[in-house]
């Protein structure tokens, strides 16, 4: 039996031995189907926005993207297993800004920076200040005078002890600074129905929660949480161009990956889920819940939550919060 030799020969095994593995990874991944893990139950914003992105990636790279529910308390379960899952991409988390609270350390939770590798901000959207239309304020100055002249009789609703609905309310009161009461309840569901009834008299929720009592005429909108005014609400005037300037909250959802991914699949991810982003029919079926496609780098996604954890750490430490 006889060799041919090739010069070329060589040099090719070199160029492969010399590749990084990543790179030689990030070329065929997703040679499997990825999961998407979620800290809560299905049917939720982040959920329908999670399956919405998994279906076009999975459309686009051909392969299975598998959302899966793992609901517990502030998603402690489904961050530590992506945590301390494997770094090659096929384990992934679906986050909201939820990620970025500061919880009791007996509950030892992930780190959000350190533990995770940020893919991508995948879609944002604003909260909206509303009140009971029997609250004699037709705008957010309004409101804080009104606030201000019955000092802690006043009641905003919102979500549980420790959600970052309530934190952005107590925000709120800080920078506006207003004294008044915040009634927890067990949703947004809830706080939106009592809010409606009149058992409080002011609110944040999302536009999925509150949207439809306000074009509904059952409350009024005042302000929208983005620094400006939102494109699906251009006539509502954002909270902090109505007396409460540097107040800003953003609703995100985005991805993770565990720390020590490789930067070439997390890029890859990132740039796909960019694209998925441009759709025109996935931004309409976003803004049913109103929200807005983003479709980050993992460098903007990574600013982002750099820039949440510290600004919750003072809200919860101000406020004198114990979240468990």
């Amino acid at each position: 039996m006889r060799y041919r030799y090739s010069a070329a020969a060589p040099l090719m095994l070199a160029t492969l031995l010399a590749a990084p593995a990543h790179a030689q990874d990030a070329a065929s991944f997703p040679s499997k189907p990825v999961r998407v893990l979620l800290g809560i139950a299905p049917g939720g914003a982040t959920d329908i926005q999670a399956r919405l992105f998994s279906q076009k990636l999975a459309e686009n790279l051909r392969q299975q993207f598998i959302v899966e529910n793992r609901p517990s308390a502030d998603g402690a379960v489904a961050m530590g297993m992506v945590a301390k899952a494997a770094p090659d991409g096929y384990n992934l988390l679906a986050v909201t800004a939820t990620l970025t609270i500061p919880h009791s350390a007996s509950m030892n939770l992930p780190d959000p920076i350190k533990d995770f590798a940020p893919v991508s901000h995948v879609s944002r959207a604003p909260l909206l200040l509303v009140v009971h239309p029997s609250v004699p304020a037709k705008s957010v100055r309004e409101l804080i005078l009104l606030a201000k002249s019955r000092p802690g009789k006043m009641n905003f609703g919102g979500s549980p002890t420790g959600s970052i609905i309530q934190l952005a309310t107590l925000w709120f009161f800080s920078l506006a600074g207003v004294n008044a009461t915040y009634v927890p309840y067990s949703g947004t569901g809830p706080s939106s129905t009592a809010l409606s009834g009149g058992h409080v008299d002011a609110a944040m929720g999302s536009v999925i929660s509150i949207g439809h009592h306000v074009k509904s005429g059952r409350l009024r909108a005042l302000g929208v949480t983005y620094a400006q005014r939102s494109r699906m609400w251009p006539d509502l005037p954002a909270i902090a161009e109505q007396g409460v300037p540097g107040f800003e909250y953003i609703a995100f959802h985005g991805w993770v990956a565990p720390a020590g991914t490789p930067a070439a699949i997390v890029n890859k991810l990132s740039a796909e889920i960019a694209r998925v982003a441009k759709l025109p029919e996935l931004a309409d079926k976003l803004k049913d819940d109103g929200a807005e496609p983003v479709g980050s780098t993992p460098e903007q996604f990574r600013q982002l939550i750099a820039a949440e954890v510290p600004r919750w750490k003072k809200v919860v430490q101000d406020a004198g919060i114990k979240i468990d």
